[in-house]
């Protein structure tokens, strides 16, 4: 049942099960706001409450928490923790399902540096080139027809 979920409209009432592309409910694409309680988290991800709580103290996932301390979870956690049964299901540990998640969101933040850089790198190479425009002068002069230095009488 995984990437299905319960939606529900403006009034609260219980909605139909959906799911989208990227296995978010209701077809929205993973939102950080925190919206599920702990046991309905572990529900629609299939695991025991329990389980939830000992990847938050492992690391793996961080829940936002109420002024009461309960903790909320976000279609943006639900999608990590997703991420973590696959891995654990391939086999890793929870110590090697850390590094992973470690490595991709680094892998991540140096792909949106390289995408900045880029940009400013071909930002500066038309700003170079619009100055050199702006330098030069045209130039139109009539070729000058060649005469071999016997034609010329050197």
């Amino acid at each position: 049942m995984r990437g299905l979920g319960t939606t529900r409209d403006p009034r609260g009432a219980a909605g139909t099960l959906r799911s989208s592309a990227d296995g978010a409910p209701g077809g929205a694409r993973a939102t950080a706001a925190p919206v599920y309680v702990i046991s309905v988290a572990a529900e629609l991800a299939g695991v025991h409450p329990q389980t939830l709580r000992v990847y938050e103290r492992k690391g793996l996932l961080d829940p936002s928490r109420t002024r009461g301390g309960s903790r909320r979870f976000s279609e943006r956690d639900l999608a990590r923790l997703r991420r973590i049964q696959d891995l654990t299901a391939a086999g890793l540990n929870l110590e090697g399902v850390r590094r992973v998640l470690e490595l991709e969101s680094e892998v991540a933040r140096l792909r949106d540096e390289l995408e900045r850089t880029r940009a400013e790198a071909l930002e500066t190479i038309d700003r170079i080139h619009r100055h050199y425009r702006r330098d030069l002068v045209p130039f139109d002069a009539s070729p000058v027809p060649y005469a071999p230095a016997s034609q010329r009488g050197i």
